[in-house]
Formats: structure tokens, C-alpha cells, sequence
């Protein structure tokens, strides 16, 4: 019926996306949703320049950066997406994700995300561990990068410096940006209040 696997997946997300009333949140996962997936690259995929012509254009795409697990993402990719997507992707961030290694545990600060990427997204989905309470460190200093962000935006000025090296933990916090040390160092003393606090209460 369709010439094409993204032609008949994007028919059959915008019938359902027109069945349910055009919600405000409805997302779609393509089959190439990370740089390592597409064919030669995203700009010049021919599923994701399909994808983004023929989806209506209120329906969100996941996207999870370079890779399925992306270590790193800049704002240079993002705007390649955009422009094949013709809409700002919703990153499915899969940094602290390990369901495919149930051996290891993600503990670190949320980083390898440039400054500046708020305004290139639709929205952010973090991808936890599977174990409920190592997620505290990855949640809390998600929780930091975000207000960072949302000062960057208060201040435009500010903003421009997205390939500068914050990818790592150059900046800190004197100058309003995000420092992943610094992050960590906040969530970790807040963890151990935490812990500290259930210790005390009746029955444990």
C-alpha cells in the first residue's frame, strides 16, 4: 500500500494523533532515531527527510543523539535534526540508562549536554537506571542543568556560548552556568540528608 516504511508510518501516527483529538503531547519513535542509525547522515536520510515532510507537524520525534547512548550532545547536531525533522527533536536521553548491562550503575553528573540546547529542543526525557534509588545523583543534577538553562534563557547574552568547553566541567557556577563537579557535590550532600532522614524513621 505504501512505497515506503516511513511513508506507512507516518500515515498510520497521524491517523491515530487525528483519532485522539491532536493531544499536546504525542510522540513518535522513528526506526532511525540516533545519527549512528541514519543512512549516509541525518541531513541525507531519506526515512527522516520523508519522516519530516509527511508528519503533522504537532507530533513530536524522539531523538537520542548520536548514538543510542550518546555521551555527548552539541548543538550542531541538533540543528541538522531540526532541519530534517522540521521540528525541535524531543531527546530520549539514555546517558544513566542501563537496562542493556543490569551489572552496572550510572552514578555520575548529568553532563556532555552544550549550553544553549533548551531553546533547540521540544522537550528532554531522561532514561534512568533501572534501580529506583541510584537515580537520585542523575535526577538532582538533570535538576541543575535545567535551571542553568533556564537562566541562559533569561539572559540571551549569555546563550551564544554553546561549543565552549561545557561539555565538561570548565564552568562553574560564579559566572551562572552549569558545573557537572558542582552538581554532584549539591546532590550528593543532599542524598546523604536523605539517607540520613530515613535512617531515623519509625521501622527502619
Amino acid at each position: 500500500v505504501f512505497p515506503s516504511l516511513a511513508q506507512a508510518q507516518a500515515s498510520v501516527a497521524n491517523e491515530v494523533y487525528q483519532e485522539l483529538g491532536q493531544p499536546c503531547v504525542f510522540l513518535f519513535c522513528p526506526t532511525e532515531y540516533c545519527s549512528s542509525l541514519c543512512s549516509p547522515s541525518p541531513s541525507q536520510s531519506c526515512y527522516l527527510q520523508t519522516i519530516g515532510q509527511e508528519l503533522l507537524p504537532g507530533i513530536g520525534v524522539i531523538w537520542t543523539g548520536p548514538k543510542v547512548v550518546s555521551q555527548e550532545l552539541s548543538a550542531a547536531l541538533l540543528e541538522e535534526v531540526e532541519a530534517v525533522l522540521r521540528r525541535r527533536p524531543v531527546i530520549w536521553d539514555n546517558l544513566y540508562a542501563n537496562d542493556y548491562d543490569c551489572r552496572r550503575v550510572f552514578l555520575g553528573p548529568y553532563m556532555g549536554r552544550a549550553p544553549g540546547l533548551m531553546s533547540r529542543l521540544q522537550g528532554l526525557l531522561l532514561n534512568p537506571n533501572c534501580e529506583l534509588q541510584a537515580n537520585f545523583i542523575p535526577i538532582h543534577t538533570l535538576g541543575a542543568w535545567f535551571r542553568s538553562e533556564l537562566g541562559s534563557c533569561a539572559y540571551p547574552d549569555q546563550a551564544g556560548m554553546e561549543e565552549v568547553a561545557a561539555l565538561g566541567d570548565s564552568q562553574g557556577a560564579q559566572d551562572g552556568s552549569y558545573s557537572p563537579q558542582e552538581a554532584l557535590e549539591l546532590a550528593l550532600r543532599d542524598w546523604v540528608d536523605e539517607i540520613n532522614q530515613q535512617a531515623l524513621e519509625p521501622g527502619r
